[in-house]
């Protein structure tokens, strides 16, 4: 009995020193898809990402850029934000345009997936998109600010995206 005792102890204390293999080799598709979001909400050109116990995320971009789906999102070179179950709270670095005009988004959610919508709160409204359209990540073309405040995106995709997968293992904290 005192044999299983130490056994249970040995592998309880080793556990709590050695992350999981799983959360090490995570992609950014993998920990969004296991959160009950899409694969697509983030756009190629993730350099890296870190993703910790308490549900923050931090992603790192190779420059700010947009992406289109139904509308156009902006996407700073930073977004941040807490993942829980079906929801991306507290969001930083994301913005999504309607009517000529950007909007910070504050937090996406999904509330029933087999209803195939996608929520993003900005503030005044929340906008409701087709799921689909985030299936897959988007190439992401550079953008950049002009005077009047409006995001100027180049029609030249940027080269170090297309070399990389967007959903392969990265830095996981």
């Amino acid at each position: 009995m005192s044999n299983i005792l130490i056994l249970i102890i040995t592998l309880s204390i080793s556990a709590q020193f050695h992350p999981s293999s799983s959360k090490q080799s995570a992609t950014i598709c993998e920990i969004l898809k296991s959160n009950g979001l899409p694969m697509g909400l983030l756009p190629k050109g993730v350099t890296n990402f870190t993703f910790d116990d308490s549900g923050r995320l931090e992603v790192h971009l190779d420059q700010a850029c947009n992406s289109k789906f139904e509308n156009e999102l902006h996407y700073d070179r930073n977004v941040s934000g807490t993942l829980t179950y079906g929801q991306f709270n507290g969001v930083s670095g994301i913005s999504a345009q309607d009517l000529f005009m950007w909007f910070t988004v504050k937090e996406i959610r999904v509330d029933i997936p087999s209803s195939g919508l996608i929520y993003f709160d900005v503030g005044v409204v929340h906008k409701q998109f087709s799921l689909s359209s985030f299936d897959t990540p988007r190439d992401c073309l550079i953008s950049s600010m002009s005077n009047d405040n409006q995001f100027i995106t180049q029609t030249v995709r940027k080269g170090l995206s297309r070399h990389r997968k967007h959903c392969h293992p990265m830095a996981v904290l």
